[in-house]
């Protein structure tokens, strides 16, 4: 309970309008005062937008052909694409999915509509089982061979790694159905080390400060433009709490030393969290590295009856987290 607030922290810190999901694929954390949800954030990005670039996929011989990048990095949108090469009136198309690893039912998927230049939501059936999801849109296009129709497409997995096919076809609206080649993805993320923290860690009220560092190396086949990192800690005991004064939190910066890292409290939970400062230039490339140096201290004002904390740190990209990983202690006597 204590973890799923601190995570709600995070987020309200950073200045995100929802929660973000704890790590090894637990579902979003709602923030206590916004009532949202992380999939309700990453759909909300449907602001009006200029066309996004729409690469014919297949070839002419295809009535429809659908085209699915290799890799799927969560916290990023993937753009895909469905092109048409046959006339379809009032007709629907359908995508079928099915995934290991994760659910569907953390599948965000998304096509572009020209008219309202919007990103829309792809209507969704996930009663299949949660290795099984259906998203359908309808269409009508005067398509041919000549003169092919591609619909934009851009689907998020907001869950864990995995590996999901998509099959997609579309009814013509005349008794007809056309089917594409099934395409295959594998959802991954950066890889997060965490070093320094033993699993009994105890800090001693008024006591030297514990260093940790935790790194993250950006693994997938595409740039994270806004990687961010946070710190959270819940602490209560005999109707106390941890206030952000009785911890302290420091942040090595390379040319500038330990930096003080402020924690805020949350607004309606005892507990507290920051935003950690960048530790590698926007984006990170594939390939690059991120290594966040930190240490915490309890000071001495720190409650007497309080005598252990759930703490923990959170990487994401934007508002959506890819990797948490708790970092608890026990709180000493001490000065």
């Amino acid at each position: 309970m204590a973890l799923v607030a601190g995570l709600a922290l995070v987020a309200g810190t950073a200045g995100q309008a929802t929660a973000i999901p704890a790590a090894a694929g637990a579902k979003a954390a709602e923030s206590c005062d916004s009532g949202q949800n992380t999939a309700a954030s990453a759909a909300a990005d449907t602001a009006r937008t200029d066309a996004p670039a729409r690469a014919t996929a297949g070839t002419t011989a295809q009535k429809l052909s659908y085209h699915l990048p290799a890799q799927a990095p969560i916290g990023l949108w993937t753009q895909s694409s469905l092109t048409l090469r046959a006339p379809v009136s009032k007709g629907t198309v359908r995508l079928d999915v099915s995934s290991r690893g994760f659910g569907t039912d953390s599948l965000l998927v998304q096509r572009y509509v020209p008219e309202t230049r919007r990103w829309t939501d792809l209507k969704s059936d996930t009663s299949g089982g949660p290795g099984h999801g259906v998203f359908t849109f309808p269409l009508t296009a005067a398509a041919s061979a000549a003169r092919p129709h591609t619909v934009a497409l851009r689907l998020q997995d907001l869950d864990r790694p995995g590996t999901f096919t998509v099959t997609a076809s579309v009814d013509d609206g005349k008794g007809r159905t056309h089917r594409a080649a099934a395409r295959h993805s594998t959802a991954t993320r950066p890889t997060v080390s965490v070093s320094g923290w033993r699993t009994a860690t105890a800090l001693t009220r008024g006591g030297p400060a514990q260093p940790f560092t935790v790194t993250v190396k950006n693994t997938t086949d595409r740039a994270y433009p806004a990687l961010n990192a946070s710190y959270f800690a819940f602490g209560e005991g005999k109707g106390h709490a941890l206030a952000p004064k009785d911890l302290k939190l420091e942040q090595y910066r390379p040319g500038a030393g330990w930096k003080r890292v402020p924690l805020v409290a949350g607004g309606c939970d005892p507990g507290m969290s920051a935003a950690l400062h960048p530790a590698a230039k926007a984006p990170l490339a594939p390939g690059a590295t991120a290594v966040y140096t930190l240490r915490v201290a309890v000071a001495s004002s720190a409650p007497r009856e309080v005598t252990s904390a759930d703490a923990g740190v959170s990487v994401g990209n934007a508002d959506v987290s890819f990797f948490s990983r708790e970092l608890p202690f026990t709180l000493k006597g001490g000065k």
